[in-house]
This record gives C-alpha cells, structure tokens and sequence, in this order.
C-alpha cells in the first residue's frame, strides 16, 4: 500500500516545506549531539590523562597504600575504575566509592575486554558488567603488567539524552508551528491559482458544442513576472481565442439557420406549385400519351418528396432558433397505436410488437412534433431492416419521466455512425441514391424535438439489436 502523500499542489508546497525543514532539523540535531558527545568524551580523556593513573598504581604497590594497606583514593572523582592486569589476567579491579574504594566483580567478558585494551594511554570505551559505560585507558606499570584506569560514562550519556529530548521537543513545535504557518502562507500564495482554476472549471462546464456562449470575464492578473500570473496570462489569451472562435462559428450557425429558413420558406411555394401543377395534368382527361404521364407521375413524387424535405428543413429552422413549441396534455399511448398501426399499413412484412403499461401515459407536449417523433423512429425501423424482422414499441413511465424505445432484431447501425446518428443527412449509405426514400433528417428531428421537449434521444445498437430510446419529462420545464 502507498503512504498518503497530498495530492492538492498547496499540500505538496507545505508537506514539501516541512519536510526539509524536517531534514534540517534532524541534520543539525545529530550534528550537535555528535559534538556534544564527542567534546564530553575528549573531556574524560583528559581527566583520565590527569589523574596519571594513580588509583590504578596504588593497586600494584602496597607502598603507596595509606595505613591501612588500602588504595590511594585521594583526589579521586566519585565512581574512578582502576585495574591491575598481569600477563593479560586482571588480577585486581576496584572502583572509588565516597573516597573509599570497593572491589569489582569481573566477568569472563569483561576480563577478555580489559585483556584486549591497547597500553598506549589513549581513551576506549567499554562496558562493564558490574558498573556500566566507562572510558578507560591503559598504560604499562614498573613491573611490566598493564594499569587500567576508567572513568563512569554516564554523565556523559545523561547529558546527551536531555539534549535529545530537548532538541525533539524544539524540533517538533518547530516543525508544527512551520507545518501551520506554511499551509496558512501557501493558501495565501495560491490564492491567485484558485481563481485561475475556477475560471477554467466555469469554462469546461460551458455548453460549447452549439449556440451563442457568454465566456467568462479574464482573469485579474497581478504580476505577469510570477508563474502564476503567466498562468492567468496564458488562460486570458486562450479565453480571448476561445470566444473570438465561439463567436464566428455561432454567426456562421446563425446565417446558415437563416439561409436554410428562408430557402425551405422561399421553396416551399414553387414546390407547391410544381406539385399542383402536375396534379392537375394528371387529372387531364384527354389522352395522356404514355411517356408524358409517367413523366408527371415522377414531377409529382419527387415533388412530394421535395415538400417533405423543405417542411422537415423548416422544422429544424424553428428548433434552432428557439422557437416554442406548444405545450399541451397528449395521450402518448394513443400517439403510439396510431403510429404503430400506420407503419403496420406501410410495411406488412415486418413483425410490429407492442408493449405498453396498462395505464394512459400522458405528457406535456406538442402532439403533432411527438407523433412525428414516433413516427420517424418506426419509418427508421422498417427503412433498414430486412422483411420479416421484429420491430416491438415499448413505453414505459416512471417517477423521472416517460421512456419510449423502438427496438429491432435488425443487423444494426454501423459502428463508425453511431456518434453522429442523430445529425442531418447522416445516411448508412454514403451514396447520393434516394431508393429508400430517406432524406436524412429524420433522426435529426427525433433528437431536435426531444431536446425541445427537455429530454434525450439515444442509442443502443449491436448485431441483432438496435434500440431507440427517448426519454421525455412529466411537465417540460418552462411549461
């Protein structure tokens, strides 16, 4: 498992402050114990030095003994060691106890310690047994044996400890006191950051994929010299391209939504007219010879095909200009029956399966653009699938809104149109034949009219299967 380590750059900057202040501390810590001991030691040595070994001479010669045929202890610090080594065998140790000396019991790890001890009057540190920590030395007697003489270390230990302890405690409200403060520095520091950040998560939260978007005002920047101010810097000038291209894309949105109004208006009474003038030579009851009344009869299909395409044109015109819909209760099982048995009469080879809640399911809305929708779906549903597939509606409502799928057993949207099914003139045949009929904009109008609705068109397709699903709310909002 990894150690929590913050993830936020203010708790990086403040982990990374007290961290090395951390460093430091510990390095300046062992640095001054290291000293400390070391200058306590040298001090010991030294006061070994000056006693010249006494004690431990008064162990190898009776006649420096006083009266009572005991060590000399005069001038003795309390707990002074001294030992009397003969031929690698202590044969004597003693050490000062209030101006009187007592024997040392030695062990056979400490005889083999003070055995090995060189006799160059240098300081050792062992550790006794019986006593504890010492620093001795050893230098060679008149009679050729070996006098060992010691100093306790436990003043010196003693006073490293609380030098320790000291150091842990100042260290430790140092570095909480740093750890506070710093975060407190840092958080002011960032502040700038902050809003940087915000104004960049407002405009990722932007719908910018259609419409006219009002970016954000720029980022106050205090010092352009700082990293975060050529950050501010940096985001002001990516907002200001950023919108300079919002802008020109949306003008070009607004005259091609115009263009395509004012075509599908303009077009809508030539269509007209070709479409009635060919009625009416249809209708002729002279004879017809038989070229010139299968030529009518393709002026009056195509120009029927043509008003359909310039009324779905001037649908999508309206839509995108925001126009309301109306807003009115509408029986949504009723519009699917109608439409389900209007695709039955346009496509009889096809298997039509119903599957509807046993109560009315009823919407907002406006009923002619919702039977439109149903509509399309299901004319979708027999345009690409083969004879004899299953097409089933199913309509479900629930607590957040009303679901409508038509699903089919078909082959299934190809992979590389499923991101843009629901765009204009999006067609599975990338050529320009009109066999089947479609123009392209059906689905478009399904995901226009949903939208409108306040709701969402998706879908989901595979081999075997391909469902539309819209989803449309109880009451659409603004209603």
């Amino acid at each position: 498992m990894r150690p929590p380590f913050p993830r936020s750059l203010r708790g990086q900057l403040t982990a990374g402050l007290v961290a090395l202040l951390a460093l430091a501390c510990t390095a300046v810590g062992v640095t001054t114990v290291l000293a400390l001991e070391g200058f306590l030691v040298r001090r010991l040595d030294q006061q070994l030095t000056a006693s010249a070994g006494r004690f431990a001479a008064s162990l190898e010669h009776e006649t420096h003994a006083d009266a009572d045929n005991r060590p000399d202890t005069r001038g003795q610090a309390d707990g002074t060691f001294g030992a009397r080594l003969l031929r690698g065998t202590a044969t004597q140790a003693a050490v000062v106890r209030a101006a009187t000396d007592a024997a040392v019991p030695l062990s056979g790890h400490d005889r083999r310690t003070l055995a090995g001890l060189p006799a160059d009057g240098s300081g050792h540190s062992v550790r006794l047994s019986a006593l504890g920590g010492y620093r001795v030395n050893a230098v060679t007697g008149d009679d050729g044996d070996v006098l060992v003489t010691g100093l306790p270390l436990h003043p010196v230990e003693e006073t490293v400890h609380r030098l320790e302890a000291v150091e842990v405690a100042v260290f430790g409200g140092a570095l909480l006191a740093t750890g506070v403060v710093g975060a407190l520095w840092v958080r002011l520091s960032l502040r700038p950051l902050r809003r940087v950040t915000a104004t960049a998560a407002g405009v990722a939260e932007l719908p910018l994929a259609s419409g006219e978007v009002a970016m954000p005002a720029p980022v106050p920047v205090a010092d352009p010299r700082t990293e975060v101010g050529q950050v501010g810097t940096a985001l002001n000038r990516m907002l200001g391209h950023v919108g300079s291209a919002l802008e020109h894309r949306h003008a070009g949105e607004e005259r091609l939504r115009r263009f395509a109004a004012d075509a599908s208006h303009e077009l809508r009474t030539p269509v007209a007219n070709v479409r009635g003038h060919a009625e009416l030579a249809l209708r002729h009851r002279g004879p017809v010879p038989g070229p010139v009344r299968h030529a009518l009869e393709r002026i009056h299909a195509e120009s029927q095909r043509m008003s359909r395409l310039v009324d779905d044109l001037l649908l999508l015109a309206r839509l995108d200009s925001g126009r309301a819909l109306e807003r009115a209760p509408v029986d949504l099982t009723r519009l699917v029956l109608d439409a389900t048995d209007d695709a039955r009469a346009a496509g009889p080879d096809h298997r039509w399966l119903l599957d509807l809640p046993e109560t009315v399911v009823t919407v907002t809305g406006d009923e002619h653009r919702l039977h439109q929708v149903i509509g399309n779906l299901l004319a979708n549903a027999r345009t690409h699938t083969p004879a004899g597939a299953a097409v089933t509606v199913r309509l479900a409502a629930g607590p957040d809104g009303v679901r409508l799928t038509v699903a089919d057993d078909g082959p299934g949207v190809p992979e590389e149109l499923r991101p843009e099914i629901f765009g204009r003139f999006v067609r599975a045949d990338h050529g320009r034949s009109r066999a089947a009929g479609g123009t392209g904009l059906g689905l478009a109008i399904v995901h226009a009219v949903a939208t409108a609705h306040g709701g969402t068109a998706t879908l989901e397709s595979r081999p075997g299967h391909t469902a539309f699903t819209v989803t449309l709310p109880h009451r659409p909002a603004g209603a």
